[in-house]
């Protein structure tokens, strides 16, 4: 295991750009994992990490010793760091001291649209993108497509919000979302608080593509027009609308409730 000890370190200022920025992580095309769950989740499911980093006091942390020692005996590479530096770059208050460097996953975006699959229009709450991945991933869909103006999807706010959903979605970044719509071979939805046709009298008991729109403006007007079906979720009260995290998931679990019926 490699030890670093120094801020002026050429290899830790890089961790702490990869930290800190979105744009060294986008020109990187890596990011950081930072605690347990999803450094496990990551291990299950995508084998072994580029790097791992973990704080001097951690190494006596069972849990972190145990996949320490799993990535040894395979070879990988570790890193230590005295617990000032590890702290300055983990973005997790009070956590263990485990991350991992891993590559994000950079796909060629299909032609149309044919799987179950959501489109994410100029979302910019990383917290509100992680929950939608989150559900997503647990009501089956495949595919997620996220606009030029959609927060980052491998950014650390994302990730934690997500809790591993990343690792079985794919997750495709920057698109153009009018040619997907124009193109799909299935169903396409978009959400709309002033739609007239409910979300619960639309058949889903097939693949079908969501659009979901902007926290405060919503779905753009050109993207409403291309969708197959505008819908709306009924709901009772005197509030204007639902969050859009809370509409994708009312949504996503529908489709579920219908295919299982």
């Amino acid at each position: 295991m490699k030890s670093i000890t120094s801020r002026d370190n050429a290899q830790y200022k890089e961790l702490k750009q990869l930290a800190t920025s979105s744009q060294a992580r986008r020109k990187a095309g890596r990011t950081l994992l930072d605690g347990v769950h999803l450094c496990e989740t990551w291990l299950q499911l995508r084998g072994a990490p580029e790097q791992c980093i973990v704080s001097e006091s951690a190494l006596h942390h069972p849990e972190v010793a145990a996949i320490v020692m799993q990535l040894q005996a395979h070879h990988a590479h570790c890193l230590s760091l005295p617990d000032a530096l590890y702290n300055a770059i983990s973005q997790v208050e009070h956590g263990v001291g485990l991350m991992f460097m891993v590559e994000t996953p950079q796909r060629e975006t299909p032609a149309a649209l044919s799987v179950n699959a959501v489109l994410l229009d100029n979302l910019q709450d990383p917290g509100n993108v992680g929950s939608i991945l989150r559900s997503a991933a647990a009501a089956g869909i495949k595919e997620v497509y996220c606009s030029p103006g959609t927060a980052f999807c491998w950014s650390p706010k994302v990730l934690r919000a997500a809790m591993g959903a990343h690792f079985v979605l794919d997750i495709f970044e920057n698109v153009e979302l009018a040619p997907l719509l124009e193109k799909s071979r299935i169903a396409t939805l978009a959400t709309s608080g002033y739609a007239k046709q409910r979300l619960y009298d639309v058949d889903l008991r097939q693949p079908v593509a969501w659009v979901l729109g902007h926290e405060g403006q919503g779905v753009s007007d050109e993207l409403l027009s291309l969708a197959r079906h505008q819908v709306v979720i009924p709901h009772l009260g005197k509030v204007e609308s639902l969050n859009v995290a809370a509409c994708a998931a009312v949504c996503f679990f529908e489709q579920v409730r219908q295919n299982q019926a």
